[in-house]
C-alpha cells in the first residue's frame, strides 16, 4: 500500500492565450507509488508535468509538496524543490561540454553543496546503477540516445529525489534503445521509487504502475489501478484510446 502524500495537484488549469490546455486536474503521488499518464499526443500531459515541475506557471489551482503549496515559493527558491521532485526530459538536457561525468556531478556541486569528492563518490554509483560507469569521461555526442537518457536518469537519481517526473522518456529513441532504459526505469519502481511518468510505451504503464491516469482535451478523464483501466475502461474515449494501440 503507498504511503503519505508527497504531491497533490487541485484544481490545476493552465491556458496559453485563449487556448486552455489544463482543466480542473486532480491528483496525488503518494510514496511508492508509480502513476502513468497516457493519452493522446496533445493531451496535456507533458505539460502537467511542466507544471509540476515548475518549468510552466499554472494559471489556476494548487500543487503542494508535502502540504506546500510551492506555487507561493519564489522562483529563486524553486532550485531546492526541484531537487527533490526531480525531472527526466525527452531530449535528455544534457550538457555537451561536460563528461558523462561531470554532468551527473554539477547538480550535487551547484545546489546541493556537496563537494567535489562525495559528489563524484555519488555520480558513479548512480551511474554504475544504470550500466553506465564505462563511459564516464565521454562527452553525449559520443554516445547513443539510450545511453544520454540512462546517464540523465543517473543525473536526477545522484539528487537523491523524492519522486522522479519522466516526460516521455523514451520517445526520442530508436527502438532498439528503448528496452534498455525501459529496462532500468523497471528496476527503479522495483526498488520502490516514487515516479510519474508520461508515456506512450502501454506495455510499461500496464506492467510496472501501481495507477494509470487517462488524459485527453486537458482533462483526466479516467484514473485506476492498471488493471482496471487496461482490462476494464469506463470511459468510452480511453477504451477508444486503447483500441487503437491494441491495433498497432
Amino acid at each position: 500500500m503507498s504511503g503519505e502524500a508527497i504531491l497533490e495537484v487541485r484544481h490545476l488549469g493552465k491556458t496559453f492565450g485563449k487556448n486552455e490546455v489544463l482543466t480542473d486536474i486532480d491528483f496525488s503521488v503518494r510514496t511508492g507509488d508509480v502513476t502513468c499518464i497516457i493519452g493522446a499526443s496533445g493531451s496535456g500531459k507533458s505539460t502537467l508535468l511542466r507544471c509540476i515541475n515548475l518549468l510552466e506557471t499554472p494559471t489556476s489551482g494548487e500543487i503542494l509538496y508535502h502540504g506546500e503549496n510551492i506555487l507561493n515559493r519564489h522562483q529563486s527558491n524553486v532550485a531546492p524543490y526541484r531537487a527533490k521532485v526531480g525531472m527526466v526530459f525527452q531530449n535528455f538536457n544534457l550538457f555537451n561540454n561536460m563528461t558523462v561525468l561531470e554532468n551527473c556531478m554539477v547538480g550535487m556541486i551547484k545546489v546541493l553543496k556537496k563537494g567535489r569528492k562525495a559528489a563524484r563518490e555519488t555520480a558513479l554509483f548512480y551511474l554504475d546503477k544504470v550500466g553506465m560507469a564505462p563511459y564516464i569521461n565521454a562527452k553525449p555526442r559520443q554516445i547513443s540516445g539510450g545511453q544520454k537518457q540512462r546517464v540523465a536518469i543517473a543525473r536526477a537519481l545522484a539528487m537523491e529525489p523524492e519522486v522522479l517526473l519522466f516526460d516521455e522518456p523514451t520517445s526520442a529513441l530508436d527502438p532498439q534503445m528503448v528496452g534498455e532504459v525501459l529496462s532500468v526505469m523497471r528496476t527503479l519502481a522495483q526498488e520502490g521509487l516514487t515516479m510519474l511518468v508520461v508515456t506512450h510505451e502501454m506495455a510499461f504503464a500496464r506492467d510496472v504502475s501501481s495507477s494509470v491516469v487517462y488524459m485527453a482535451g486537458g482533462v483526466i478523464c479516467e484514473e485506476g489501478a492498471p488493471e482496471e483501466i487496461f482490462v476494464n475502461p469506463k470511459q468510452q474515449s480511453t477504451k477508444e484510446f486503447l483500441a487503437r494501440f491494441r491495433q498497432q
